[in-house]
Formats: structure tokens, C-alpha cells, sequence
């Protein structure tokens, strides 16, 4: 009861607000593009104008922010099967891998020349490199990134998703791209799943190819996403060492438990959870599995939008704005870099 009355005013108000979002998106198709987590946001740095009392909430905002984000990263895990990702995704591993590659690099020289705090930059590198929302919501406990650099950033990930959706089916056709090398390219030049789904989908709809582009670069986006798990591991070695270091004079005190991210680990389980039951079972009780392992994977979307609600909430939009400037051009070199890498590679391999 001591919980509840302590963190309940909080986590309704946050419910309140992501289930606003998602309905919204919900009835309206064409804000799909946009997402239920940069509508979560906005709701909340709205509300955040009008907020009294604002005390009786913060613990289940903070509580919102940092473990619901965890609990969404673990749970996103159900939905990945590895051995599917694995058959179909390796071909694209050589695209994947130089894309992340160079806006991980982009990220960091940028940073250094445009004085851009180093934290909004690993969240915009890692956030234009590998899954958009999903990968700032499990880097940013790893390198504690406050809840205004994670909105700055998801914000101007999710700002060139929708200029991505809208305009590379039509660039893709003044290219004369195939289906695969499409497919390819919104899968690995577009950051965001929804944003991707509705470029892939246009481009289906637009050339007559009955969901093939749709489900391959679906399956493209996947194996991205699985880069989340290197990259939060390498950043989390980085603050573990980095804390050594601050402490060299009593390395005792650094916890390894404190430091590294457990829910990365419990990410892995989910899973290799799902790949082995999807290979294990059959008939019903595949059926069965599958079904649950959806039902965990909207959860896990629906857990994220109630963080990005939280951390609208705790974020100053006057702020926000007068410091967008360079996040900003930080995010547009980085996906104009990844498009241009994307599409030279599939020259080369002679995809295209």
C-alpha cells in the first residue's frame, strides 16, 4: 500500500497520457507515421505547463521513466526470434553493419566538432544507427542520459522517420531500385519499425508486390535491432571502466551489478526464450506461444510510450526548443550518411 500511495498518482498519470497516444494513433492511420511515443511526449511536456502539485507525482514519474523504460526493453526481447532473423537477415548484415558503423563514427567527430554534449550524441548515433526509439530507450540507463536529452534526442530521430517514410518509396522509384534493394534501403536507412512499415508498405502498394518489400524489410529492421545488444554491452564495459577510473582509489566501491545494465541480459533470455519455444513447438501450442509472445511484444510497445510519457513530463519544451538547434543537424548528417552508405553498398554488391 506504501507503494501505491507513493508512486500510484504518478504511473496513472503516465498511464493516462501513453493510453491517449496510443488511442490516437490508433484512429488515426496516418499519424502511425509519427508513432505513439513522440505523441506520448508531446502530450506530456504539454501537461507539464499545467501540472500542479507537481510533487505528489514525481516518484511514480521517475519510477515510469527509468524501470517501465527497463521492463519495455525485456519484454521487446519476445518479439525478436533469432534463428528467423538469422536465416533471412544475414544477407543484409553487411549493409547493417557499415550503416551503424558510420553514424556511430558520424556521431562522434560531429560531436567533437560541433560541441554537442556527448550523451545526446551516443543517443542520436545509436538511435539513427540501429532502431530509432527502441535503441535510445535501452542506451540511456546505460550511459544515465537525463530525461531532457532523451527527448531532445528521440525527438529528432523520430522527425526525419516521417520525411524518411514519405519520401524514399518516391526516391526508391526515381532509382529504378528493385523490390530487394528497396526493401534493403528502408530497412537500413529508416530508424524507426512503424516508420519503415509504412515506407515498405507504400512502396508495396505503389508497385503491385502483394507485402513481399513490407515483410523483407521488416525481417532487415529486426536484425538491426539486435545491434542493441553489442552496443549497450560495449557502452556499459565504457561507464564501468570509466567509473574504475573516477575511483581508482577504492575500485571496491564500483559495483559490477550497479553499473552493468541486468535488463540487457534479461533482453538476451527473452530472446532466446522465443527462438526456442518457436522451435520447440508445433500446431496448438505453437499457436499459443506465438500469440503470447505478441501479446508481450504490444505490451512492451505500450510500456515504452508510458516512459516517453514520463519523460515528456520532466521535460522543459521552452528548453527543448532553444536547444534543438544542433541535436537537430547532428541527426540530419547522420541519416543522410546512413541513406548514402546504404544505397553505394547495394551498388556495389550489385543488389540494387
Amino acid at each position: 500500500m506504501e507503494w501505491i500511495k507513493e508512486k500510484g498518482k504518478g504511473l496513472l498519470l503516465c498511464f493516462c497520457i501513453a493510453l491517449v497516444a496510443w488511442l490516437v494513433v490508433a484512429s488515426f492511420q496516418e499519424l502511425k507515421i509519427i508513432g505513439a511515443p513522440v505523441i506520448a511526449i508531446l502530450i506530456g511536456m504539454v501537461a507539464a505547463l499545467f501540472l500542479k502539485d507537481r510533487g505528489k507525482f514525481n516518484a511514480g514519474i521517475s519510477f515510469t521513466a527509468k524501470k517501465i523504460l527497463q521492463y519495455a526493453i525485456i519484454l521487446l526481447g519476445f518479439g525478436l526470434n533469432l534463428a528467423t532473423i538469422g536465416k533471412v537477415g544475414l544477407s543484409s548484415l553487411p549493409i547493417i553493419i557499415s550503416t551503424i558503423s558510420t553514424a556511430l563514427i558520424v556521431a562522434f567527430f560531429m560531436q567533437k566538432m560541433m560541441s554537442i554534449p556527448g550523451k545526446i550524441s551516443i543517443l542520436i548515433g545509436v538511435g539513427s544507427s540501429i532502431c530509432g526509439g527502441s535503441a535510445i530507450a535501452a542506451t540511456a540507463p546505460v550511459i544515465k542520459a537525463s530525461d531532457e536529452e532523451i527527448a531532445q534526442s528521440i525527438s529528432v530521430i523520430f522527425f526525419f522517420n516521417v520525411i524518411a517514410a514519405v519520401i524514399f518509396p518516391t526516391l526508391g522509384g526515381l532509382l529504378h531500385m528493385s523490390n530487394e534493394g528497396f526493401a534493403l534501403f528502408a530497412g537500413t536507412a529508416i530508424n524507426d519499425t512503424s516508420s519503415v512499415t509504412a515506407a515498405a508498405a507504400t512502396w508495396d502498394m505503389l508497385h503491385g508486390t502483394n507485402g513481399a518489400v513490407l515483410s523483407y524489410a521488416t525481417i532487415v529492421k529486426l536484425t538491426r535491432t539486435l545491434a542493441i545488444i553489442p552496443i549497450t554491452l560495449i557502452l556499459a564495459f565504457y561507464q564501468m571502466r570509466k567509473a574504475k577510473r573516477d575511483q581508482a582509489e577504492d575500485c571496491a566501491a564500483v559495483s559490477f551489478k550497479k553499473i552493468f545494465p541486468m535488463f540487457i541480459l534479461y533482453f538476451i533470455l527473452a530472446s532466446l526464450i522465443t527462438t526456442v519455444f518457436t522451435a520447440v513447438f508445433s500446431g496448438t501450442a505453437l499457436t499459443v506461444a506465438e500469440d503470447v509472445f505478441s501479446i508481450l511484444k504490444e505490451l512492451s510497445k505500450f510500456f515504452i510510450v508510458m516512459a516517453m510519457s514520463a519523460i515528456g513530463l520532466n521535460t522543459n519544451i521552452v528548453k527543448l526548443v532553444q536547444s534543438g538547434g544542433k541535436p537537430l543537424a547532428l541527426g540530419f548528417i547522420c541519416w543522410v550518411c546512413i541513406a548514402i552508405v546504404s544505397l553505394l553498398l547495394q551498388k556495389v554488391l550489385g543488389i540494387w
